[in-house]
């Protein structure tokens, strides 16, 4: 009797294992968003932030990301409920990050720590970006769109027979 409320548990467990986070995206972080950080200091706080990227700046020893955020799902993969972003902010990285792979919409999670802001114009408009030196730069996947064709059947008598 014992064994056949076990194992279903041990199954479920399993599965939920399998259902997490990748390695480099699994620890402990400030839940502040990148609107809440462009509104305070919160520099030195550990964050695993998301998004699309807006632009991508090769430099000499490093690659900045412009970054649009969202939400992260449990996976930390950025989804796009609404139209409502948590605002924006810079990922760096050491090392060269090419711009034909990191390209403009791509979803990109990142860890780090929060070690300065940036006051950079989008438009006419001056605005603040909270600067993350990135530990973690883990792009995902491009997501597959596929339109389903439905068709309705030739005859409704068709297939009772």
């Amino acid at each position: 009797m014992k064994a056949r409320i076990a194992l279903p548990i041990l199954g479920a467990a399993l599965l939920a294992a399998c259902a997490s986070q990748p390695r480099p995206l699994q620890g402990t972080f400030n839940e502040i968003t990148p609107r809440d950080a462009a509104a305070s200091d919160v520099t030195g706080a550990t964050v695993r932030w998301g998004g699309r990227i807006v632009g991508v700046e090769p430099h000499t020893n490093r690659t900045c990301f412009e970054m649009m955020s969202t939400q992260l799902s449990d996976y930390g993969r950025p989804y796009w409920a609404s139209d409502d972003v948590g605002g924006r902010f810079i990922a760096c990285r050491t090392g060269f990050y090419d711009p034909a792979l990191f390209e403009k919409n791509r979803e990109v999670t990142f860890t780090g720590r929060i070690d300065g802001y940036e006051n950079r114009r989008i438009g006419e408009y001056d605005y603040r970006f909270p600067r993350v030196e990135a530990d973690v730069v883990y792009l995902w996947p491009a997501r597959e769109y596929v339109d389903v064709v439905t068709r309705p059947a030739p005859w409704p008598w068709w297939g009772w027979w």
